[in-house]
């Protein structure tokens, strides 16, 4: 049965809607997974831009922050380079062990505790959002740093765009909007690799006098400050440049959107991140040191650089231009890996009830679609909090990112060391973790300890809070579960009836259809509700499910096929009930990611079979509604029976009390 026979006409609303976010996936199309895959280069483009395009803001603070200690600017590349390549080969680790995606979320709550694990799923949550908007800032002052001051103003307008079209690409799908976005990420790579290669080949020569020059800061700093000042400096600067790497655990994290096998692909993709991250971050920071770079007011370190570099070429305004546009254009695509990612955590915290169960649902386009509304959503609050300033985005920005890697560090150690009789090889990557744990908890400490009062106190605040919302919203959901696993209990003892019925169904006589979620305690309810409200009224029970298509079960054929064997299996079961009871009893059942449409037209369906058929479902009422449950339970029971209403069958929905 196709699920889209049977809709009513379309509105205006909805056929512009199917305008900007295309027509709906079909999920029975055996190439479905294949399409919408990601192949290594393509998530390259979409989830390692985020790393990439942090070398517009990351070297640049960094470099910043040593001040006239630029000598230092050397040592801080090369161990930029190196705790970049020590964090992606963790981060490989964590891909293989965690193939289905989650990232530091899914380490953190499997290796060390559910509690461990909220901490950093909400410390990822906030960090992509700020990943969107300081991406999008970024992108912002680099565009405006080539245009007249005058056009200054319109800046913030034009971020607020950009916004709003990532969240109308990703409502399409990640793919597409991966797809669009590629060009850009080409022309970044053709261009920087001009600026670097060029910049550093052109000054091989001044390496000599540069180190010379150097020699004697370093003595100077050695007989002032001394070596424990230097090495406060340095750590200074390593830490404000910590923006860095804040994009390379965005791979990780999305691999529910890679081509099968997903471990090699999402391995591919991770070492593509690390060597262009690696060789363009410290590039950058060797191209500063050798060129003398000052900072200017209202131009960032790269436009300087490229007007440095290029300015002796043909038409090298031209190309300082193109160079920095695209690196504008690059932290457009850098923020796809917040509305990638950010959207992903958030459906493994529903599936695990830290997060309210609709932000796991699927869009008809088999998108995260709430998750992206909320990630746009939470981006353009924190714009106009920080007024796009980069600086102020960029002291909230990289404190969390910081945090979930030091858990997933540490888990992945405690896990290692836990396995280590099971994996020869567990001294190795145990060692990589600890050196990566302790890279990350510095950064993390100096950071904190210099970002606090400047404004890194809103990113522990907001992070805190929502910890805090994600401990109630949890523990909403386990009295919950708790009040419908007692009525389970209850319901449990029914006994079979002694007259069992195994004639078919009569379309002729009056017909019961049940909506059910499963072989529980609810759907057992509502059967026993019929009995009670209306006696011996119907001869025919049809029990209707919805294999619902989420995050949780959206990763792979396999796992959708599983998906239906085991509602056909607990719906059968229902069938079983009712006719040794002496009723003739079938079920029906349909696959979809909007079990309101989908329900809908699987009981319009039916009704056709049999015309005397009405329509019962269950809904959970509490002793008192207030408007936090209304946010965390769907209202799926009365949106199925306006829809059916308005077709002209009669819906019931029978109330299931829970006692909380």
């Amino acid at each position: 049965m196709n699920i889209n026979d049977n809709k009513p006409q379309q509105s205006f609303i909805e056929r512009i809607r199917r305008n900007f976010i295309g027509a709906p996936r079909d999920i029975n199309e055996p190439s479905l997974f294949h399409k919408i895959s990601l192949i290594p280069l393509l998530a390259w483009v979409g989830l390692g831009a985020d790393g990439l395009s942090s070398s517009s803001y990351g070297p640049e603070e960094a470099f910043k922050a040593l001040g006239p200690h630029t000598y230092l600017a050397i040592f801080i590349a090369i161990a930029t380079a190196f705790t970049v390549f020590i964090i992606a080969y963790a981060y490989s680790r964590i891909i293989e062990h965690f193939p289905h995606g989650g990232g530091g979320y899914m380490v953190a709550t499997h290796t060390i505790s559910s509690q461990a694990g909220v901490i950093a799923g909400s410390a990822l949550l906030v960090d992509y959002i700020l990943t969107i908007t300081v991406s999008l800032a970024s992108c912002g002052d680099a565009i405006f740093s080539f245009l007249p001051l005058a056009l200054l103003p319109y800046k913030m307008p034009f971020v607020v765009g950009l916004i709003i079209i990532l969240v109308l690409m990703n409502l399409r799908g990640v793919k597409e909007s991966i797809t669009f976005l590629a060009p850009i990420f080409v022309i970044f790579l053709i261009t920087h690799i001009l600026l670097i290669g060029y910049g550093l080949g052109t000054h091989i020569g001044e390496v000599g006098p540069v180190l010379e020059k150097y020699r004697g800061s370093v003595n100077s700093d050695l007989s002032t400050i001394g070596f424990v000042g230097i090495l406060a400096i340095f750590l200074r600067a390593f830490s404000m440049g910590g923006g860095t790497y804040t994009g390379i655990e965005a791979v990780s994290n999305a691999m529910n959107v890679m081509r099968e096998p997903k471990v090699q692909t999402g391995k591919r993709t991770m070492v593509y991140l690390a060597v262009s991250l690696a060789v363009t971050a410290s590039g950058l920071l060797f191209c500063y040191a050798l060129f003398s770079i000052v900072p200017v007011e209202g131009r960032t370190l790269n436009a300087i650089l490229a007007d440095r570099t290029f300015s002796g070429w043909y038409m090298g305004g031209a190309l300082a231009f193109i160079t920095i546009l695209s690196e504008g254009a690059l932290l457009m695509v850098g923020a796809q890996s917040g509305f990638a990612g950010g959207p992903s955590v958030m459906a493994n915290m529903a599936v695990d009830s830290w997060l309210p169960r609709r932000f796991s649902a699927l869009s008809e386009r088999l998108t995260m679609q709430n998750g992206v509304l909320l990630m746009g959503a939470a981006s353009l609050a924190v714009l106009f909090y920080t007024h796009g300033s980069v600086s102020a985005l960029v002291v909230m920005y990289s404190i969390n990112v910081f945090l979930t890697f030091s858990l997933s560090q540490f888990g992945m150690a405690k896990f290692f060391f836990q396995n280590r009789h099971k994996d020869k090889k567990w001294a190795t990557h145990i060692v990589i973790h600890l050196i990566g744990l302790i890279l990350c908890v510095t950064i993390l400490i100096v950071t904190v300890y210099e970002k606090f009062g400047e404004g890194g106190w809103v990113t522990l605040v907001i992070t805190s809070v929502l910890i805090g919302m994600c401990y109630l919203i949890r523990r909403h959901y386990l009295k919950v579960r708790q009040g419908v696993r007692q009525l389970e209990e209850i319901l449990s003892s029914i006994p079979s009836g002694h007259v069992p019925n195994e004639e078919p169904t009569n379309p002729n006589e009056r017909t019961a259809i049940i909506l059910v979620s499963g072989y529980n305690g609810f759907g057992l309810h509502s059967w026993l509700s019929v009995f009670k409200e209306f006696p011996k009224l119907y001869r025919n029970f049809i029990f209707v499910s919805v294999a619902e298509i989420d995050s949780g079960a959206f990763k792979g054929e396999s796992e959708i096929e599983a998906l239906k064997l085991s509602i056909g299996e607990q719906l059968a079961k229902y069938v079983k009930l009712a006719r040794s009871y002496g009723y003739a009893a079938d079920y029906r059942m349909d696959v979809g990611t909007d079990v309101v449409e989908t329900a809908t037209n699987l009981c319009q369906n039916i009704v056709q079979e049999f015309p005397k058929s009405s329509v019962f479902t269950g809904k959970l009422v509490f002793r008192k509604e207030h408007p936090f449950q209304r946010i965390l339970h769907n209202e799926t029971a009365n949106a199925i029976q306006r829809r059916l209403q308005w077709e002209g069958i009669t819906t019931v929905i029978l109330p299931v009390r829970v006692n909380i």
